[in-house]
């Protein structure tokens, strides 16, 4: 029946090809590529950072039609005015830095204001000052060194447990270290060298991070087995400072590899006496840590993670007698979300610990006393999930937290902020606007800066009063009638039912500015359906990366987080658990259709779909998987068999040990049911998704006879194809959604 439609459509393509209705013209690029500078600025008042000064002043910048303001708002007046002087602070900079500096583009930066509101610190390209507000003088301090940005943190890099400095105990008496894979330490006052463990070796090695007790009288180490050296290797074709090329390789676990076992030891100082700990209830190591000794000296608890993720514990292990002993223990039949929903806070002298836990099937808090490991009560409950933790008051037993799925009319995924008190009492909605939060409290969480807003409605920022949520001033409406004016089309947030006929599945609709109602337009879904998070916008914004200058070209650019995503309640997201092939495909195929039922320019038997990374391996999975709905893909940097990428994020959702599943998922092993138009893009040098992971699914297309396009991508990481891919993207999309031959790249990028 799908193929049918698509020589009906070609037929009618044929026909209209000429008409007015054309779309993925050289016009329609050239807007596509400058879409992003054209919604630029087109947004006024609307602060993105407020910043307290105290408990009463908070100071803003502002970016107004005329330019940029500096405000300073008096909390306790309920009033804002110019924070200093502008023409006079800009005339004397010009003069100190011999460049013509206006009032209203003054861009300071590590701004702070004194406690008196009388000095105004900043750097400027560079150089400190100090703005003596009331006098309205500007003295020039020192150069500030420009930090070194250009060191690229890696995942798979593995901490060295073999390297690492001496450890000075509290009281300075001491300092341990490690000599011959044992444990030593030395008195700071003499050259006493004192051997503390004698069962180091270099294949089971005492490790260089010691812990030394608030006391000073007990010293906590941990020997290192370590695990299995896994590295990937690839070729940098085209280096920038040779002609040959040079091989690259990384350290790069993955599912299956055996990792690092850890034993942790206790020593007296005094007695020299050791503690082996027991390690029957830590073999099945993932990973041990969090190790931290409580403010009293008497105990040490970490965490434990099962290999497998349905099991996490919290220990805690006597400093006396060395015994081992449960306080927490969380199991789950599918999985637990260590990776992005793990939350530890010890309070009340290390007598009480607030736990996170998706136990009752919502991620919420729960107290829990030390000593006893007895649970003391859950502290919040309902069928909404806790997002984060934001202040933990110990003094007055009172928790800041977000949540989102709080009003029943609204989005689910809107973060609003909350307080409650440790026993659960008290639970109080700080916020309540029908958009997505971010609030900035005071020092003493007495007051808080709420800036709210929607895809669909721009940001509003008020100054609130915490005990009663009262709002005391209105500082700023967001004026978008700029960017109106250049023909945005505001987002649409579209909702749908899921494969069970109940669940509301969410996204966004974007349009491009020459949107006409009276054509038809194909769809193209940006997805990502990574497990580890929530992925369509919430907040405000002009211009949506990967999708507006896309929609540009003549299509309905769509995002959605379907089940087995994260932030929603734990059976949304078990979805994913040993099945990520699934993605939410069903509740994505019934949402566009739902979209396309409702407005008769949305063409449903003509969908593209683009994603990178986990969202590449989603993108190769709806041709391979699901081409009874999806047309077109383009597939960047991604991982087509999770065998073959990082051992962290695929054990957290597919399980281990390594079984069918894994092939059940595979684009790789399922290569030849692809039907369907298909693009891959690799960079060459990619070390966060192996790169082989796509040649790998290229060779199995091959193998199966099946066409496709590669684009591998010289020199680049982990990327979405950059220009040069962006440009090969639209071009796919055009040729085989709009069924028209793109124009020559000459006529476009000039």
């Amino acid at each position: 029946m799908k193929k049918l439609k698509h020589v009906l459509y070609m037929f009618f393509v044929a026909i209209l090809s000429f008409s007015v209705y054309a779309q993925g013209t050289i016009e329609d690029y050239k807007r596509a590529e400058t879409v992003q500078e054209l919604f630029s600025n087109k947004v006024y008042h609307n602060p993105s950072e407020f910043n307290w000064v105290n408990n009463r002043y908070v100071w803003y910048k502002d970016n107004s039609q005329d330019g940029i303001v500096y405000y300073m708002v008096d909390a306790d007046e309920k009033k804002q005015d110019i924070a200093f002087n502008h023409n006079e602070l800009a005339s004397q900079l010009s003069s100190f830095t011999q460049r013509r500096i206006i009032s209203d583009s003054l861009e300071l930066t590590n701004v702070t204001f004194n406690n008196e509101l009388d000095v105004l610190s900043f750097q400027y390209h560079h150089v400190a000052y100090d703005f003596e507000i009331n006098d309205a003088k500007l003295i020039q301090k020192d150069s500030v060194k420009e930090n070194d940005k250009t060191n690229r943190s890696y995942w798979g890099g593995f901490r060295d447990d073999k390297k690492g400095k001496p450890v000075l105990s509290p009281n300075k008496t001491y300092k341990a270290y490690i000599k011959n894979h044992n444990v030593y330490i030395s008195s700071s006052t003499s050259s006493e060298e004192i051997q503390l463990s004698f069962d180091g070796s270099s294949g089971f090695y005492y490790s260089t991070h010691l812990m030394w007790s608030p006391d000073s009288e007990k010293l906590l180490a941990y020997k290192v087995k370590p695990g299995e050296d896994h590295k990937i290797y690839f070729v940098e074709s085209s280096p920038k400072d040779q002609i040959q090329p040079k091989l690259q390789e990384r350290q790069y676990r993955k599912p299956g590899d055996e990792v690092d076992f850890i034993s942790p030891q206790l020593f007296n100082v005094e007695s020299k006496k050791q503690f082996k700990i027991p390690t029957s209830e830590i073999q099945q190591q993932y990973n041990l840590g969090s190790f931290e000794w409580s403010s009293n000296s008497n105990f040490v608890t970490f965490e434990y993670n099962q290999r497998g993720h349905q099991e996490y514990k919290v220990f805690k292990i006597d400093a006396t007698t060395g015994k081992l002993s449960t306080i927490i223990r969380e199991t789950s039949t599918t999985f637990i979300d260590y990776s992005s929903k793990r939350y530890k806070y010890i309070v009340n002298d290390s007598q009480e610990i607030i736990w996170a836990s998706e136990r009752d099937g919502y991620y919420h808090l729960y107290l829990y006393d030390v000593k006893s490991g007895k649970l003391k009560n859950q502290i919040t409950k309902g069928k909404w999930p806790v997002r984060n933790v934001v202040h933990v008051d110990e003094k007055n037993r009172v928790i800041y937290f977000t949540a989102s799925g709080l009003y029943d009319n609204q989005d689910p995924y809107f973060i609003q902020y909350c307080k409650v008190d440790f026993d659960g009492r008290n639970f109080k909605k700080l916020t309540f606007e029908d958009g997505n939060h971010h609030v900035t409290f005071s020092p003493d969480y007495s007051k808080f800066i709420d800036v709210y807003s929607r895809v669909d409605m721009a940001p509003v920022a008020v100054l609130k009063e915490t005990s009663n949520k009262k709002s005391l001033l209105l500082l700023q409406k967001a004026n978008i009638a700029a960017l109106q004016a250049t023909g945005w089309q505001t987002p649409e947030p579209f909702v749908a039912k899921g494969r069970d006929g109940k669940t509301d599945i969410w996204g966004i609709i974007v349009r491009p500015t020459n949107f006409d109602e009276k054509k038809i337009y194909p769809v193209i879904e940006y997805i990502y359906a990574g497990p580890h998070s929530s992925f369509v916008p919430k907040d405000f914004t002009p211009y949506y990366w990967a999708m507006s200058s896309l929609a540009e070209l003549g299509f309905i650019v769509v995002q959605i987080d379907g089940m087995g995503t994260s932030n929603r309640s734990k059976a949304f997201h078990d979805v994913c658990w040993q099945n990520l092939k699934d993605a939410g495909f069903p509740d994505r195929k019934l949402w566009i259709k739902a979209a396309a039922q409702k407005y008769s320019y949305i063409d449903a038997n003509r969908v593209g779909i683009r994603g990178t990374s986990a969202g590449g391996q989603n993108a190769g999975a709806a041709l391979v998987f699901n081409s009874d709905f999806y047309d077109v893909a383009v597939a960047s940097c991604g991982c087509h068999d999770n065998r073959m990428d990082k051992i962290w994020w695929n054990e957290q959702w597919m399980g281990y040990p390594v079984g069918p599943q894994y092939q059940e998922c595979s684009n790789v092993v399922n290569a030849h049911k692809l039907q369907g138009k298909l693009m891959l893009m690799v960079g060459e040098v990619d070390d966060n998704v192996d790169p082989a992971s796509t040649m790998q699914f290229a060779d199995a297309l091959i193998s199966a006879g099946k066409d496709f396009e590669l684009v591998v991508l010289p020199g680049e990481n982990h990327t979405a194809g950059g220009e040069f891919g962006e440009r090969k993207r639209r071009d796919f999309f055009v040729k085989h959604l709009l069924h028209i031959t793109p124009p020559d790249w000459s006529l476009i990028y000039q």
